[in-house]
């Protein structure tokens, strides 16, 4: 309740992001391989950024 106006901080966006992707990328596993690896590579990038931002 305390935390309704609290904002994200940017490791957490990136993190909410990763997670969409991999959700996406699980969904398209079974429907499109190529659109699925395309995901998984772009999941691959973002958390490669979030490494960055982790000391």
């Amino acid at each position: 309740m305390f935390g309704l106006f609290k904002r994200k901080t940017e490791v957490e966006k990136i993190q909410d992001r990763y997670k969409k992707l991999m959700a996406e990328w699980h969904d398209l596993s079974s429907v499109d391989r190529s659109a699925s690896d395309a995901k998984y590579a772009e999941a691959q990038k973002v958390l490669e950024e979030l490494d960055q931002l982790n000391p």
